[in-house]
């Protein structure tokens, strides 16, 4: 426990503009990964304990269309889209046969998904660490904002991720296609019933989940080593953040993602060693005072 590096940084105007920064960035991509788990269980009732495999996913793709073509928007478009693809053939072929089926069951699909990919990847990638190196468009000197250094990057990580957190919430709130998803959500055979096809809607949700994971491992592909299994890790995280801000919520995907990658980086400068457990002292905290997480609903 190291407090007097704490407080000295609280002191620095500069020491908390560089800790908050690399906060947000981590917590940006935290809530992509976030949104799109508590986006499919808001969605579909699924806890896809498989989700860290398209963030992984989203990074070799990123990582292997650069380096054929040294286009990082070509780049992060396929690591998006191709994400989506991939995450609709699984939600095809495995997820849709295990709606609402016990929880067991979801468990051993989602664990034997993560066994496939992750062999998948070291078949076709190889199982050493990869790095992709910031595109030539970054390689620019910090910014310093009040003596705090922040890397040009991670002020376009963190834009992307917030353009995408509005989006979807409007989508979400105002759009028809928002409504049916809602609507599917609270009562899907009557959707059903009133001509909409619930087969494509979930589909497109599972698509939509994964491939906002998949953007996250694209944007983190500069940044992070890229290696099998690198999902896995950022799914703790993940799930961590949707208990604390309230399954199915997209705010609460947002605010809980701010908050543990602040809980991150400030943490790391006055408990070094035990980083990793504040962020479940945390979770167990809101969880006491609000079972149902900050902006959970209570269900009936």
């Amino acid at each position: 426990m190291d407090l007097d590096a704490l407080f000295s940084c609280f002191a620095s105007a500069s020491c908390v503009i560089t800790q908050a920064t690399s906060g947000f960035i981590i917590g940006m991509l935290l809530f992509l990964v976030a949104v799109g788990l508590t986006l499919i269980f808001g969605i579909l009732k699924v806890v896809n304990f498989s989700h860290g495999v398209f963030y992984m996913v989203g990074a070799y793709l990123t990582l292997t269309v650069f380096q054929a073509t040294e286009s990082f928007t070509l780049a992060l478009v396929a690591g998006g889209l191709g994400t989506a693809l991939v995450g609709w053939l699984v939600e095809r072929l495995f997820m849709s046969r295990i709606y609402g089926a016990d929880s067991l069951m979801q468990i051993l699909v989602c664990y034997a998904l993560i066994l496939i990919f992750d062999d998948l990847v070291r078949m076709i990638w190889g199982a050493e660490f990869r790095s992709m190196g910031m595109p030539s468009t970054f390689q620019l000197p910090p910014l310093f904002i009040f003596g705090g250094v922040v890397p040009p990057y991670y002020l376009f990580v963190i834009a992307v991720a917030a353009l995408i957190a509005v989006v979807l919430g409007l989508v979400v709130s105002r759009t028809r296609a928002g409504k049916i998803v809602r609507a599917a959500a609270h009562n899907a055979p009557m959707v059903s019933a009133l001509g909409v096809n619930t087969t494509v809607v979930y589909g497109l949700v599972f698509a939509a989940g994964c491939m906002l994971a998949g953007l996250a491992g694209a944007l983190a592909a500069p940044v992070r080593s890229v290696t099998p299994g690198m999902g896995f890790s950022i799914l703790i995280e993940s799930f961590i953040v949707t208990v604390i801000g309230g399954m199915g919520s997209i705010v609460g995907a947002l605010v809980g993602a701010l908050l543990i990658g602040l809980l991150r980086t400030f943490g790391a400068l006055g408990f070094p060693l035990f980083n990793e457990g504040l962020m479940y002292i945390f979770m167990v905290v809101v969880l006491v005072a609000r079972p149902t997480g900050l902006f959970g609903k209570e269900t009936a």
